[in-house]
């Protein structure tokens, strides 16, 4: 038995979600011909109350896409220093749409008005011009965080009353939803573009969902298409996100109630050191300088357990819908085994 933590991305579809993907009534989405395409966009955009929505290959393209349309060459976006677009997305930032990033350091990722507000460039020639504020939810490097509602409001009104664009890496978004019991649609309400991961905690083989209004989703279609990711037969990919959203939101409780039970294994462990507040699916922590993180990642692959080193102390555990209470047991029994 192979237990993959690495992340909630390697995930294999259920014989379920295979027999919906093989079904699936299909078109030429370029042309706009995919129905199967067309009611993911759909169905998505209703959940988080926009109008309408564009199906992508990932969660990057997404987030590219929407840094694109709402910024101009020379511009910056705001974000904290844990942002998965900064990290994560290749330079995208810079090298698809000419923008420079303001990095701010939030609470656990989590960035606020004030701070937003004391960030945001005067109209002077030697500035530039401050045109995006990007939020990540749940925050991914900073151990799975979430903003609710109220800390979110006040971001939206700034922004609103600077002329700024608000958008949502909502890759977990879902995972954030579970916690804070707060709706779909009020989550979704203040940000003028949100990107939707259905491979992450709902369990696609791939694909996101960029949502916003109907004239910012046909400019970002424009986007998408420069960038690579028209795509033909979708339908089949999309109906995975279909099922997903009817059968795998409700579960994800289950995810997070199991990366709870390992902060409490690792947090008794002698070589850990310390363990980031466990909120959603995502555990991290810092082992002690009896062993680094590439030495613990070959002990643990020893004994079939898979894992991401997030630093040269730093390991990060993520728990998904393949992730079941046997792994959980086999991953305390070694865990605790290992000798330093």
């Amino acid at each position: 038995m192979v237990i993959d933590l690495r992340s909630d991305t390697v995930t294999k579809p259920t014989k379920a979600m295979l027999e919906a993907m093989m079904n699936a009534k299909v078109g030429d989405d370029v042309f706009g011909e995919d129905e199967t395409v067309i009611a993911l966009e759909q169905k998505t955009a209703k959940l988080f109350a926009k109008e309408a929505g564009l199906f992508c290959p990932s969660g990057t393209m997404t987030n590219q896409i929407a840094i694109k349309v709402h910024t101009n060459p020379g511009e910056e976006v705001i974000c904290d220093v844990n942002s998965h677009i900064y990290n994560y997305e290749g330079g995208g930032i810079a090298f698809n749409s000419g923008v420079q990033a303001k990095l701010l350091t939030g609470d656990r990722g989590r960035m606020t008005a004030e701070q937003i507000e004391q960030n945001i460039n005067g109209d002077f020639d030697w500035l530039t011009k401050t045109s995006l504020v990007s939020l990540e939810n749940t925050v991914n490097r900073a151990g799975g965080s979430y903003y609710k509602q109220e800390q979110v409001l006040p971001i939206a009104k700034l922004c609103k009353e600077k002329k700024i664009f608000l958008h949502l890496d909502g890759a977990r978004i879902f995972n954030a939803v579970t916690e804070t019991k707060e709706s779909t649609e009020s989550t979704g309400e203040p940000f003028d573009s949100i990107s939707i991961c259905l491979s992450k905690g709902l369990g696609t083989p791939a694909g996101s969902v960029l949502l916003g209004t109907k004239e910012f989703i046909k400019k970002a279609r424009k986007i998408r298409k420069v960038f690579g990711g028209g795509m033909r037969q979708a339908g089949f990919i999309a109906a995975a996100g279909i099922y997903a959203l009817d059968n795998n939101v409700v579960r994800i409780k289950e995810d997070h109630k199991r990366a709870k039970e390992i902060e409490k294994i690792v947090k008794s462990l002698s070589y850990v050191d310390s363990v980031l507040p466990v909120d959603t699916n995502i555990v991290i922590f810092d082992l002690s300088k009896k062993i680094n993180s590439a030495a613990f990642e070959k002990k643990l692959f020893e004994n079939n357990i898979k894992m991401a080193a997030f630093g040269k102390q730093t390991v990060r555990f993520v728990t998904h819908l393949d992730f079941t209470d046997e792994m959980l047991w086999q991953l305390e029994k070694i865990l605790k085994s290992i000798q330093l």
